[in-house]
């Protein structure tokens, strides 16, 4: 006997999506429903850009579309308000800054089902209308710029460390617990870091397509990144472990760099050392920047090398300064940490990759 309540439920958090929301939800509407049946909870973290207003009008003319308060204002408490309160035995993430193909859900399913997996998403393939955001893109992809994580490479196909948005069997968070309401960044990494220790298995599959709007700005690049270092500082320490050594490696090199410039000052063979360094990362860089530039757009090439140091510099430094406030000194984080960091809206006419 089928079970009246849906079998699969969306959570979907944001907070001030204008000019996102509509076209990550028109997807989410889009989906081929599966047997059983598909809601969709609608996480708002008190948004005052008109979001509010819409996710009220849209949930009168679609029964499916419930819109719920989250007063904690960040993904990690929308998304467990959201679950606590979905009646569907399965779990599937969405993100606004995302859209999904008309069949995400039934493959989410599908590769549960096939591989057994107590976690499965696609890779993170992008979408990017301007200038900027098509450099940005072109480097998202780069093992170099990315340490190789594989959610980035989008012809991956195989058991990972951890995947992008999700979807779980409901009681997996019932055995686990859910996401960390105390980190800004990383939550789902987190989690899925309780998940593989627990003995739960993540796959990865390139059948479940979905399409991320990268950031517009190199402003927004830098923050991005600095903060995903800084709260993965404070994973590491709730953990007392790594979920990968490549989360180390941009925090070594900006610490390396600023201390061999900083005894530079008093002795010059460390500034000699850090003049070295900063050459041998500028040509990689560079090298990078030239693969990246030859596979999409030469045009892009003078802005690459740029992109490139956000990623990596954003980064490190953040992870240098969380280990500063949140391992060391247990400060309570500076605005820049938590802040959005995303403020444009999508162009018409976005390039897919």
């Amino acid at each position: 006997m089928k079970s009246c309540n849906p079998l699969v439920s969306i959570v979907l958090p944001c907070r001030n999506e204008q000019g996102h929301i509509q076209a990550c939800l028109q997807s989410a509407l889009d989906q081929n429903p599966p047997e059983g049946g598909l809601e969709i909870i609608i996480a708002d973290g008190m948004s005052t850009d008109g979001t509010r207003e819409y996710l009220k009008q849209i949930a009168q003319q679609h029964p499916r579309i419930r819109v719920l308060d989250n007063p904690g204002r960040i993904v990690s408490t929308g998304l467990n308000t959201a679950i606590r309160a979905a009646r569907g035995e399965i779990i599937i993430r969405m993100d606004a800054h995302s859209i999904y193909a008309p069949d995400y859900v039934r493959q989410c399913l599908a590769v549960m089902n096939e591989t057994g997996a107590d976690n499965v998403g696609g890779p993170m393939r992008t979408t990017a209308g301007t200038f900027m955001e098509r450099a940005i893109r072109a480097v998202f992809h780069s093992a170099f710029a990315v340490g190789g994580a594989r959610s980035h490479q989008a012809d991956y196909e195989g058991y990972v460390d951890t995947v992008i948005y999700g979807c779980w069997k409901k009681s997996v968070f019932e055995q686990i617990g859910y996401f960390d309401e105390e980190l800004v960044r990383n939550q789902d990494d987190e989690h899925n870091l309780r998940l593989t220790r627990a003995g739960g298995k993540i796959y990865q599959s390139t059948r479940i397509r979905s399409w991320y709007h990268v950031r517009g700005s190199l402003t927004a690049l830098f923050r991005q990144y600095m903060q995903y270092g800084y709260w993965k500082a404070l994973v590491i320490r709730k953990h007392r472990m790594l979920a990968s050594f490549r989360h180390l490696a941009p925090g070594a090199f900006v610490g390396g760099l600023g201390l061999l410039a900083a005894l530079g000052l008093f002795w010059s063979p460390a500034w000699w050392g850090a003049a070295g360094l900063a050459v041998v990362y500028s040509a990689a860089a560079l090298a990078i920047s030239l693969t990246a530039a030859a596979r999409t757009q030469w045009a892009l090439l003078p802005v690459l090398p740029v992109v490139v140091w956000c990623f990596h510099f954003g980064y490190g430094y953040g992870f240098l300064r969380g280990i500063l406030d949140l391992v060391l000194l247990h400060n309570a984080p500076d605005a820049q940490f938590v802040q959005l960091t995303r403020k444009h809206r999508p162009k018409p006419g976005s390039v897919r990759s």
